[in-house]
């Protein structure tokens, strides 16, 4: 294997909220307050290389997004490191840094919360390029307009302020500002959620079509199993902040091994199934203010068992090719099935 362009390792992010001078009071007259951590990504190993467009997926609240914003460098963490090339971020300086930075840009889910509303679309793509000398300040108009024309916006709108554009013809413009400095790794987040149908295909080809052109590489996170099952290579399956299996779309989709990723399948709309009845997961996501113990999805599992209460099942190697956390894949065939008859307390 390669090295690969950039690498998760251990990493962790936690964000605490510290007692304010009122509650610190409390607390010294016997209230019980206590300093409050989320813990949002918890001991995560990820590797993408060039050239792959990895897909992140999971629920609402498991660290899809605080994940992507670290590979990215836009959020520090809090343990382990990430490295890019095989170098470790927090070791780069000066120039190197600087490219290192460049190099990983991020399209977010909504586009008009990310834009400035104040600017005009060539200032928006422009400023970056221009700022750190990758095209000089007279050619900049017509950087940007080749650019816009790329995404399919028309030249023309250059002078047009981001509330005069449609969801999708932001998105466009975020995707351009993101190509200016010349990228790359992209971190999409949730970058076609919050279009329309019509229009995420638009995107979703756009994003293909770019990275066919420029030699991209993908972190794609997202909550639509449809959508990553045709434009993934490989697939990882996060659950409570940490990662709970990976594999390619064709091992994940036919054999997955890992109960929630199973049951994420499972529920997925096919035209086979007309007139099936979905159930969703049963019971809701842990507070990451106070995670389970061992396997944070026992509490929702149909075939937990103790261990599954107690020790944290680590991330390997299944005999069909994928990795995935879960102790079920350690037991023979006859113990497994047992497990599963076990009800959930």
């Amino acid at each position: 294997m390669t090295t690969p362009l950039i690498e998760g390792i251990d990493v962790s992010r936690r964000f605490s909220r510290k007692l304010d001078y009122a509650e610190k009071l409390a607390r010294a007259f016997g209230a019980n307050l206590q300093e409050k951590t989320v813990h949002a990504v918890d001991t995560v190993n990820i590797a993408v290389h060039p050239g792959e467009v990895v897909g992140l997926v999971g629920e609402s609240g498991c660290g899809k997004s605080t994940l992507g914003r670290m590979m990215a460098g836009i959020m520090p963490v809090s343990d382990g490191e990430v490295r890019w090339k095989g170098r470790p971020l927090a070791d780069l300086k000066g120039n190197d840094k600087r490219q290192a930075r460049l190099a990983a840009q991020m399209i977010f889910q909504d586009p008009m919360s990310t834009l400035n509303p104040r600017k005009r679309v060539i200032d928006l793509i422009g400023e970056a390029p221009r700022v750190h000398g990758i095209v000089p300040r007279a050619d900049i108009r017509d950087y940007v307009a080749a650019l816009a024309a790329r995404v399919g916006l028309d030249p023309s709108y250059l002078d047009r302020y981001p509330h005069q554009f449609s969801g999708g013809q932001r998105q466009r413009i975020g995707i351009a500002r993101a190509l200016a400095v010349k990228p790359e790794l992209i971190v999409c987040d949730e970058s076609v959620a919050a279009l329309d149908v019509s229009i995420q295909a638009q995107i979703l080809n756009l994003f293909m079509d770019l990275k066919r052109e420029y030699g991209l590489t993908y972190l794609f996170i997202s909550h639509d199993l449809g959508v990553v099952k045709h434009i993934c290579d490989r697939v990882v399956v996060m659950y409570l902040g940490r990662v709970v299996e990976t594999g390619t779309p064709d091992e994940l989709f036919s054999a997955p091994r890992h109960p929630y990723t199973q049951a994420l399948i499972r529920e997925l709309p096919s035209i086979r199934d007309r007139g099936r009845v979905f159930t969703p997961i049963k019971g809701e996501i842990p507070s990451p203010l106070n995670p389970p113990s061992g396997c944070h999805f026992h509490p929702r599992c149909p075939l937990t068992f103790e261990r599954c209460r107690v020790e944290r099942p680590l991330l390997q190697a299944t005999s069909s090719g994928q990795m995935s956390a879960c102790h079920l894949n350690e037991l023979p065939a006859a113990a497994n099935t047992a497990a599963a008859a076990q009800p959930v307390i």
